[in-house]
């Protein structure tokens, strides 16, 4: 088979690369026996392999290779790198390395790896690494089946799945890249990441393994038990628990959800700031807020929303519309007693899924301030502020308030709009109460008083009670519409009634004091009652208008 036959040595019993150079290869009958032949040394290059031990070796020679093989606890050098293992066959002319059982490569103390089988290319510094391949440096192992590594740029490769272990976090896929250099692992097709903190799924991944952190490059989901975030761009400090991310992410757990073009979020603290075109919902208590910027509190369950805020509060029938310079919402805990408990229980036992079922319930609030205006198809209102609270459903609006109920503008010191199933039902004007509608131009029925209580209907005002100092002044009409005349009247209680939201009698508690002019003929200055104030243009049109404030 060999063109010379074999021949060779084998040393037995160890020998070191200066046995090995100065062991004696002889054919017999060319070289004299008292003439040892000394191998050459190899320069010690970035190509050139030399070997540094072996227990016994054996040179084999054919026409088109030159082969030794090397058995036990077998050190090749190249460079700075070291490469051992139990036995391997070195091909002289390609420079090529095939290595057996415990292989191990060292490449300058930083990056080791490790396998059963090795095919390394000399002239180009490539291994491939097979069978319980496994790499590691001062923060990670790797290991995949087969691992193809460039001792060149320290980039190693797998795509028969592998598994990357950095502290307690694991990190596997089917195909991945590994950054000597930068230490970032790219990881590509069915990811997934394992923390104790959280959990991660994705097709696409870059994670840096001293950072800690992972750059989100696909559409991307993260549980850490208590939310989910669903991310496409951005990145997110896996210790830290830090996320940023952009295109629109959405983060929810089981009482909200939000959305936004870009969310910052901290697990640490709960807080996650939302910018552009945010889109929060409670949606346990069918609350909604949108805004351009936004901070979520999900730990205490708070968000305060600025940049055009709105707040929607969803009824049966219809949604009532708030929007202020600032909105700010957060839960007010309430504490259920023994009877209500006992109630609960027996809902639950008839198969009545709405029970909360702790001992506590859940009341959301909103403070909304500054140049806030409300809308409903049967409710529009202006304010500086507002505070609604779920607890008695009740608005309470302050400083310069209105209210418009159908035709009706309310007005008072301070407004409380009594609500059920975000439906006017009640409202109080407290002090310098007025109510005015205008039945045509420059004429307007007006209701005075110290306070005015008044109930819905329909959603529809229904009736008033005035309350201290009543005063009156409204436009007679005949059958015809036509107007006839102009009354004024003075009285300590009025009551008030409505028929399809329009005004339809008058009743007062004791005998007013009444002046009635012909409709020409009352003087200007009587036609308006003190305090007087028509302020329609403040009236919200639509719900268009506080959306695109």
């Amino acid at each position: 088979m060999f063109k010379n036959a074999l021949y060779g040595l084998i040393l037995l019993g160890g020998i070191g690369a200066s046995g090995l150079l100065t062991a004696a290869y002889r054919a017999p009958g060319r070289l004299p026996l008292n003439r040892p032949e000394t191998m050459p040394v190899q320069q010690d290059t970035s190509k050139k392999i030399r070997l540094i031990q072996a227990k016994s070796v054996v040179n084999l020679q054919t026409d088109t290779m030159t082969e030794r093989r090397f058995v036990g606890d077998v050190i090749f050098q190249q460079g700075t790198s070291l490469l051992s293992c139990d036995s391997a066959a070195f091909h002289a002319n390609t420079n090529i390395i095939e290595a057996w059982g415990n292989v191990h490569i060292n490449q300058d103390d930083s990056v080791h790896t490790y396998s059963d089988q090795l095919l390394y290319r000399g002239n180009q510094r490539l291994a491939t690494l097979t069978g319980n391949a496994k790499l590691t440096d001062s923060k990670i192992v790797l290991t995949s089946p087969t691992l193809h590594y460039d001792l060149n740029t320290k980039i190693g490769t797998y795509d028969q799945g592998g598994k990357l272990v950095n502290g307690e976090s694991v990190l596997t896929s089917r195909e991945g890249i590994y950054y000597g250099e930068t230490k970032d692992v790219y990881f590509k097709k069915e990811v997934v990441v394992v923390d104790p903190g959280f959990t991660l799924g994705t097709d696409t991944l870059m994670y840096n393994s001293v950072t800690k952190i992972a750059t989100i490059m696909a559409p991307t989901t993260i549980n850490d038990g208590k939310m989910t975030m669903y991310v496409t761009s951005g990145y997110y400090n896996t210790e830290l628990g830090y996320g940023n991310f952009a295109q629109r992410p959405t983060i929810e757990d089981s009482t909200n959800t939000f959305t936004a073009n870009e969310i910052q979020t901290d697990k640490a603290t709960g807080i996650s700031i939302a910018t552009g075109n945010m889109i929060w919902r409670d949606t346990a208590q069918k609350v909604a807020v949108l805004a351009n910027y936004g901070i979520v509190n999900q730990n205490v369950k708070t968000v305060l929303a600025t940049q055009k805020p709105v707040m929607l509060l969803e009824g049966k029938d219809d949604t009532l519309f708030v929007a202020g310079d600032t909105l700010f919402s957060g839960i007010v805990p309430i504490i259920k007693d023994s009877a209500t408990l006992a109630e609960d229980s027996a809902r639950i036992a008839r198969g009545d899924t709405s029970v909360n079922k702790s001992d506590t319930a859940e009341k959301r609030f909103l403070i909304a301030y500054h140049h806030v205006k409300i809308y409903s198809d049967s409710l529009q209102g202006v304010a500086d502020s507002v505070y609604y609270s779920s607890v008695d459903s009740v608005f309470r609006l302050y400083r310069d308030p209105v209210l418009w109920a159908n035709n009706n503008q309310l007005t008072g010191d301070t407004i409380f709009l009594f609500t059920k199933n975000q439906k006017a039902d009640k409202l109080l004007l407290d002090q310098n109460a007025l109510i005015v509608n205008s039945p045509g131009p420059d004429m307007y029925n007006q209701i005075k008083g110290n306070t005015i209580l008044g109930y819905f209907g329909d959603e529809k005002l229904d009736s008033m009670y005035v309350n201290g100092n009543a005063e009156n002044i409204y436009y007679v009409q005949d059958d015809d519409s036509a107007f006839v005349s102009i009354n004024r009247l003075l009285s300590a209680n009025t009551r008030v009634y409505f028929e399809k939201g329009e005004l339809e009698r008058i009743v007062f508690v004791k005998e007013p004091e009444a002046t009635m002019y012909p409709f020409t003929q009352m003087p200007e200055e009587q036609k308006l009652l003190p305090g007087f104030k028509w302020e329609i243009h403040r009236k919200p049109k639509s719900k268009y208008e506080l959306i695109g404030q």
